[in-house]
């Protein structure tokens, strides 16, 4: 770390900042009461925006996201490193005519930053500064910081986390923009019931790009700005140069008392079943008790808000399948609770093998189930495929018997195919479903749907097997989870584009439905205030009205 208080030359900043300009505080507190050393981001740090084009070696490099699947042709990629540049580079690409998309961490599960008909890329990377803004009393996040780096400078710094994401190098410009969730989300809500403002470059219906800020203030001309990035998805209304999270009722100046503490320490356990003593019945049990705990427990009053469990089902070729539980360490009753809901989700299933419990301090168990170790998910050369759903009730048997049937079957033997059931609500879902742009406030379960591979030439076969799979579960409705007593939709972090291909989604259920049931015709109307041009747009974009 040099002088700054940076690491390296952007690094997280671990000072406070008033407001945009680079004004140096007062002295630090008191030894015993003290934050980190007061500093500012230096005026002069900007480096770009660097142009790179196809005579650039770096070139292939910059037009690939995480998912090699997708790779552009783009004329340009643009590296900025400031507001200023962005609104630069947004004109340019306004003036001439160009399509422009944007990428910050690269995680996208579609091709909506690198599809064939960009010309310009808009790379955020290199924003990623973390810093207390003391004039809004807010953690500033830019878009290009990741998840990893986040959850460790806040905590280092001041104690604090923002409830978001599991995989450690999501770029926090998508992420945030969806909603955001993790292992404490049933505790303390999604990332974006924190967020207090955003600044977005947009484009005006005379093509002219610029900067705004909107809080969620009541008397803020620009709120509606704000709601829309509350869960309306990346990519729709403009460009998010920052995030400022500060939790609703949160007061005073203190970085440390702005946004919710992590627990001191986690109990983390591993219970694992062998695929060979798996009968279908005993797979049932595994599933309808889950499924039951969830539903049960999706109140923001229950008494297990401090328990997060998945269940994860990796294909039988795997040989192995397992529960996984997260529990709040710092509660006395942690291991009373633990032991509870491990009875209550292995009834009538017992496992082959109950690993012992780990109970480690909260920053080592981000590092532990944050994706660091997982080589499928850092192999760039692991191609994918990804569907999501959302769950209200407990799953129905026709739902099991399809999931077994693909998960036991000989037509396919890839280890890494799987699908996971993460336990959602709680305080999730303590706010109103059109309070945010984030619908699903009443849900139990997130699925996530998991192919991977690393052959080109399988790209077919794995895209074809995961479409089928995911029909298969939902035949009853169309072959998509329409919102039902038992479904919820789709979650807009998983963008899937098949849901808005009718020979897939059979069920005349829209594809904005599945993501944002009744708030789509209000995301509609900020559209057409914030990008009446549609300059922002990709294959699954909120639509002009």
């Amino acid at each position: 770390m040099n002088g700054t208080g940076r690491i390296g030359r952007r690094g997280f900043l671990t000072g406070t900042v008033a407001g945009t300009a680079a004004t140096v505080l007062g002295p630090a507190l008191a030894p015993a009461q003290a934050t980190p050393a007061v500093t500012a981001p230096p005026p002069t740090i900007d480096f770009g925006p660097v142009v790179i084009t196809r005579a650039d070696r770096r070139y292939r490099d910059l037009i690939r996201g995480h998912n090699p699947r997708f790779v552009g042709d783009p004329d340009a990629v643009h590296v900025v490193d400031s507001t200023a540049q962005v609104v630069e580079v947004v004109q340019k690409a306004v003036t001439e005519r160009k399509r422009l998309t944007i990428r910050s961490g690269g995680h996208c599960a579609e091709d909506f930053v690198f599809g064939p008909e960009v010309q310009v890329v808009l790379d955020l990377s290199e924003m990623n500064r973390v810093y207390f803004d003391a004039a809004r009393r807010a953690i500033t996040v830019e878009p290009g910081a990741v998840m990893k780096d986040i959850y460790e400078l806040l905590y280092k710094a001041w104690g604090i986390t923002i409830p978001a994401g599991i995989f450690h190098s999501v770029g926090a410009g998508g992420l945030f923009a969806g909603g955001g969730h993790g292992w404490l989300s049933r505790t303390h809500g999604m990332a974006v019931d924190h967020l207090y403002a955003v600044e977005v470059v947009v484009v005006d219906a005379k093509g002219r790009a610029r900067a705004v800020v909107a809080t969620r203030e009541d008397d803020d001309p620009h709120r509606d700005l704000w709601w829309a990035h509350t869960g309306g998805g990346g990519g729709n209304f403009g460009v998010v140069t920052r995030y400022w999270f500060r939790s609703p009722g949160a007061s005073g100046k203190d970085p440390r008392a702005v946004l919710p503490q992590p627990p001191a320490e986690v109990l983390f356990s591993t219970v694992v079943f062998q695929w060979s003593g798996m009968t279908r019945e005993k797979f049932t049990r595994l599933l309808k008790n889950f499924g039951a705990f969830c539903e049960k427990h999706k109140d923001p009053a229950s008494p297990y808000l401090g328990v997060t469990g998945n269940l994860w089902l990796p294909h039988r070729s795997n040989g192995q399948l397992g529960v996984t539980t997260q529990v709040d360490g710092s509660r006395p009753d942690a291991e009373r609770l633990l032991d509870a809901y491990l009875a209550q989700v292995l009834d009538g299933a017992e496992p082959d093998l109950r690993v012992p419990t780990l109970r480690m301090p909260w920053l080592e168990s981000v590092r532990h189930h944050s994706g660091t170790t997982d080589s499928n998910q850092n192999d760039p050369t692991v191609r994918g495929d990804y569907k999501s759903a959302m769950m209200r009730g407990n799953l129905p048997n026709d739902q099991i018997e399809a999931i077994h049937r693909f998960l036991t079957s000989a037509d396919i033997d890839n280890p890494a195919i799987s699908l996971s059931f993460i336990g959602f609500g709680g305080r999730t879902n303590a706010v109103a479903p059109g309070a945010t742009a984030f619908p699903h406030r009443d849900c139990s379960m997130n699925v996530l749907w998991t192919a991977v591979w690393r052959d080109p030439a399988e790209d077919a076969k794995y895209i074809a097997w995961n479409r089928e799979f995911y029909a298969a579960v939902y035949a009853q409705t169309g072959g998509v989870p329409v919102p039902n007593a038992v479904t919820g939709g789709c979650y807009v972090n998983d963008p899937d584009t098949d849901v808005a291909d009718p020979r897939l989604n059979r069920s005349g259920v829209p594809w904005h439905e599945l993501y944002y049931n009744d708030n789509y015709p209000r995301l509609r109307q900020v559209k057409a205030k914030w990008d009446p041009q549609n300059f922002f747009r990709h294959a699954l974009s909120v639509e002009l009205p």
